[in-house]
């Protein structure tokens, strides 16, 4: 059942989270694609030093609260590159896949709360690392062990986004078999689908493909573990956005840093 915090606690709350999460605060170097999936560019050489930590009291968030502390806190993963999609006040399902992506982003375990370390975190964000140092500027970046995808633009990541890969087990589907795995190397996207399409696997949406018949593409289905055939899962309201700003040509870099 959703929960409403009341009146009173969100008041404080409210104040609270305005004075440690400044609407012009963002990492060093990130530009964040926005709700709308077009890139805003951040301030490059923005410092930690004026940043105040969450107060203690900071109430834990749960899946299905409402109100303007989870509004607050998609506004600020929205800022940091974490798209919460059209969230408003409800902790809903898209603010909940971005919240998993920030935790794991952060060393963090991807849980459905808001909880003290990830006030902590929103706090004080961990810089987000290439997997590939001598890329070129403009690439994806597919983490396979932190289940994370990040899209670079002018060496700055812009979308970070949880998403589901190949389970690595043996599968037949539709008179289709072979093993799930989402292979590693480096890759160019080649070819593209726009909208939903049908296929022996299942339903893609906005799907990118760079190595023959594998690409990424919006899912409905799109758990904590790897769980695809092969592809690259991501949330549908990241699909679009990515879709758009991943051209033809770009190097996609699949990593187990394991």
């Amino acid at each position: 059942m959703r929960r409403n915090i009341t009146c009173l606690l969100i008041t404080g709350m409210v104040l609270a989270l305005t004075s440690c999460l400044p609407l012009n605060l963002t990492r060093t170097g990130i530009a964040s694609p926005g709700r709308s999936g077009h890139p805003t560019p951040g301030p490059a050489g923005t410092s930690r030093a004026g940043e105040v930590p969450v107060p203690l009291r900071t109430p834990t968030l749960h899946l299905g609260d409402r109100g303007p502390l989870v509004q607050e806190v998609g506004n600020r993963l929205d800022r940091l590159g974490f798209n919460p999609g059209a969230s408003g006040d409800e902790y809903g399902s898209a603010l909940r896949v971005a919240v998993w992506a920030f935790q794991k982003a952060n060393g963090l375990p991807p849980v459905d709360r808001i909880d003290p370390a990830t006030w902590r975190a929103l706090s004080h964000p961990a810089r987000i690392r290439p997997l590939v140092r001598s890329g070129e500027p403009s690439r994806v970046e597919i983490d396979l062990h932190r289940q994370l995808l990040t899209a670079w633009r002018d060496d700055r990541p812009v979308l970070v986004s949880h998403i589901s890969t190949g389970t690595g087990k043996p599968y037949c589907k539709n008179g289709h078999c072979g093993v799930a795995v989402t292979p590693v190397g480096d890759f160019r996207a080649w070819w593209r689908t726009s909208g939903w399409t049908s296929g022996p696997l299942g339903n893609q949406f906005y799907t990118v493909y760079f190595n023959d018949g594998i690409g990424f593409h919006g899912s409905e289905r799109v758990p904590r573990r790897p769980a695809s055939h092969g592809c690259i899962r991501l949330p549908l309201h990241n699909a679009r956005p990515l879709y758009h700003l991943v051209e033809n040509g770009e190097r996609v870099h699949v990593r187990d840093p394991r």
